[in-house]
């Protein structure tokens, strides 16, 4: 889920007309499972080599997989799904194909199953498929643009914290722009990009690979096509992990709301980042000397009027610092350097110099803080370079599909001053994350969706799993999953990061385990992840 690729208090009613509710019919009647086991054609793998600069393994194969466009016309228009298995290393002891989503929405999972998140066991027991799915990468991306100029002049005017009614004004006529080029350029695809086709495209792949029921592995925004899927096919469900979670009943009926409790959990990410800097100290924690949290407010507070000019001429603004702090909150293994690009930065603030008169030692100190004037991009850009507008706007395409949001984009403006209340450094960040969804041109109020019920009890239980301090889906996202679905099980790690699988020893076991030999993990864990941010020196 990218806040770099990410909320009203005005409540949204639950959109029914067009979304679809299931809540009468029995299990796998739900929407699109009637035909769950209808035949479909198999995959047609051709060997391939993932980096063609090196010499091929020969453990791979690809594909792209025809799925229907718009599944009420299943004969019609098709959509290619592009695919990558590595073949599991003991034929023998094979189980199944584990297929994997990275998130995003809008990221490419096709070279996942390159993955080295997943332990030895598992990759001699399973295929790992990854793959792009509609609208993504290598899957007939939806692209709002047909020059990369013609997007960057759009983008160009777009401020990712806006503070003054000019920067607002700009940034919300962008988005207009924007939504305007997507009704032009984006096809029919654009009114197909609901998560609920994503599910139904994953079941055609789960029965095109000869799989009775599915192994799947979701990240972030994978997670709510992990748990549309154990609701829309309860039965087919083998083993589903879903990390770094949505809180899927609250993202398909409010979308402000859930985006105001995401800027409140990557408040909760900083909090406890500047508490453990502090209790680690300089120099384990370059930023450790003093009062983090002062230190940090102060530096926010000086760029919400004056950005500041580092010394090799680059300049760090509200947007783009407070865009690489929700970077680096994502993975544990950046918050040391967090640290030394904020304590750079703090120097510059504190002790400013002209450079030229700057000792050589402090110069390089300041270079630290040049990370920090760099922008981050909101949506994931994984589309392969093969043309002159390289990105694809998968990221709101679905988004705006899923998520109930108003018509009106001056909603979005008027609570971002609320919000940066509650959420100082996030709030206003947040609350213009999806302005473009009030002009999109396939809302949700006119998409098929999926919005429940969510407590449908699978055929086996899924492992959900949350880390305390996760910045982009927080924890409490985590324990709502748990107990929304019908069977699940909720296991948590002690950590600053976004997604926790790979990240510990100890619950690629229960991992391993768990997809190897289908032994679901004890509830009320908490692991602690293998690496100390903050190390000692």
């Amino acid at each position: 889920m990218s806040t770099l690729a990410g909320a009203v208090t005005c409540a949204l009613a639950l959109v029914t007309g067009s979304a679809v509710a299931a809540s009468a019919a029995p299990a796998d009647q739900a929407p699109g499972a009637a035909a769950a086991e209808a035949k479909v054609d198999p995959v047609a793998w051709t060997p391939c080599n993932p980096d063609p600069s090196k010499p091929d393994p020969g453990v791979y194969d690809c594909a792209v997989y025809p799925v229907p466009l718009d599944y009420d016309n299943p004969d019609g228009e098709k959509v290619g799904i592009a695919m990558m298995r590595r073949r599991a290393s003991d034929p023998s002891k094979r189980i199944g194909s584990l297929f994997m989503n990275p998130g995003g929405p809008g990221g490419s999972g096709y070279m996942w199953a390159t993955t080295t998140r997943f332990g030895a066991e598992v990759q001699s027991r399973f295929d790992l498929v990854g793959f792009d799915p509609r609208g993504v990468a290598r899957s007939n991306p939806l692209k709002c643009f047909k020059t990369q100029e013609e997007a960057d002049a759009v983008s160009g005017r777009m401020v990712g914290v806006p503070i003054t009614r000019a920067e607002i004004d700009a940034t919300l006529d962008a988005d207009q722009d924007y939504t305007d080029a997507c009704s032009k350029n984006a096809g029919p695809l654009i009114e197909h990009m609901s998560t609920i086709n994503v599910v139904r495209d994953l079941d055609r792949m789960r029965r095109a690979v000869g799989d009775a029921q599915l192994t799947f592995a979701g990240f972030s925004y994978g997670t709510l096509i992990g748990s549309t899927y154990a609701n829309m096919y309860p039965s087919k469900v083998r083993a589903i992990i879903i990390d770094g979670n949505v809180d899927p009943a609250l993202r398909l009926s409010d979308g402000m709301e859930y985006d105001r409790q995401r800027a409140d959990g990557f408040e909760l990410a900083l909090d406890e980042f500047l508490k453990r800097c502090q209790a680690a100290g300089a120099p384990r924690c370059a930023f450790g000397e003093g009062d983090t949290r002062a230190k940090f407010d102060g530096l926010r507070d000086h760029l919400r009027t004056t950005p500041v000019t580092l010394p090799g001429g680059t300049k760090v603004t509200l947007s783009t610092f407070t865009e690489q702090v929700a970077s680096a909150l994502y993975s544990q293994a950046k918050l040391a350097g967090l640290a030394k690009q904020l304590q750079a930065l703090y120097q510059v603030v504190e002790k400013p110099s002209a450079p030229g008169l700057m000792a050589p030692k402090a110069t390089a100190a300041a270079d630290d803080a040049n990370q920090l004037a760099v922008s981050v991009p909101r949506a994931l850009r994984e589309a392969p370079a093969d043309s002159p507008y390289t990105g694809d706007d998968s990221y709101l395409a679905v988004n705006c599909q899923d998520k109930p949001y108003p018509s009106n984009d001056r909603a979005f403006a008027n609570v971002a001053r609320k919000w940066e209340k509650a959420a100082p450094t996030f709030g206003r960040y947040q609350a213009f994350d999806a302005p473009a969804c009030a002009s999109w041109p396939a809302p949700a109020v006119d998409a098929e969706r999926f919005t429940g019920p969510w407590n449908r009890k699978s055929a086996n239980t899924v492992m959900v799993i949350g880390n305390l301090y996760d910045p982009a889906t927080q924890y409490k996202f985590a324990q709502r999953m748990q107990e929304e679905l019908g069977n699940a099980v909720l296991v948590s790690v002690d950590s600053i990061e976004h997604c926790a699988v790979g990240r510990s020893k100890a619950l690629n076991e229960l991992v391993t385990r768990y997809l190897v030999d289908q032994k679901a993990p004890a509830a009320g864990q908490l692991l602690k992840p293998d690496l100390d941010p903050f190390p000692a020196v």
